[in-house]
């Protein structure tokens, strides 16, 4: 499977003046799936999970490549980066919960790209479709 997310199915966000090209998943299904077995990821996309507020965790399992998950608030605050998730290939996965009871997004970008564009806790989120 292409590392490229279909252009027609992409959304932009702007996160502290960085601009994505994100997958917008809202289904348990597709939240399930996320960036499983996919090979690459350009640095200017991603996935962004839209969920009901409140803890969030994320694991890595078939996920084949490192990813920085990004948690926000229902305003679009960011609350928490956790940087550089190593992909997992094993049975047992480690889980990423978010500190904050109060996750509404949480933005799936390549591992790095948040420290390299200078993303920091307290940024906005804006959602562009």
């Amino acid at each position: 499977m292409s590392g490229c997310l279909p252009a027609a199915e992409l959304a932009t966000v702007q996160v502290g003046g960085a601009d994505f090209r994100v997958e917008v998943v809202q289904r348990e299904d597709e939240r399930r799936r996320g960036l499983m077995y996919r090979q690459t990821l350009p640095a200017d996309q991603g996935m962004l999970f839209i969920q009901p507020p409140g803890r969030a965790e994320f694991w890595m399992k078939n996920t084949l490549i490192p990813l920085d998950l990004l948690y926000f608030d229902i305003d679009g605050t960011l609350l928490e980066i956790v940087p550089a998730v190593p992909p997992c290939r094993v049975p047992h996965c480690p889980i990423y919960p978010s500190a904050s009871a109060a996750v509404r997004y949480i933005l799936e970008i390549k591992g790095g790209e948040a420290a390299r564009r200078r993303i920091a806790v307290g940024a906005s989120l804006r959602l562009d479709r």
